[in-house]
């Protein structure tokens, strides 16, 4: 059984993650509330490379975007 989604696999390849959870790290001992806690405050910290803003502000504004500019056919 897997205590990740799909994604975690891309945010623990990722460095900012190597602050958390040091390579090596057996992730079992840590709890599933534990590594949520650690997913929110990678996906909330800031990037440069974002202009100094966040992923999840980012994905957030292209969802807002994306659901105004949306048409529906019926």
């Amino acid at each position: 059984m897997s205590r990740f989604s799909l994604g975690a696999s891309v945010w623990l390849r990722h460095g900012l993650v190597r602050q958390y959870l040091p390579k090596g790290t057996d992730l079992f001992v840590y709890s599933q509330k534990e590594m949520d806690a650690i997913a929110d405050e990678v996906n909330n910290r800031s990037r440069k490379g974002l202009g100094v803003r966040s992923p999840l502000s980012v994905s957030r504004g292209l969802l807002l975007n994306s659901r105004q500019h949306a048409t529906f056919i019926l």
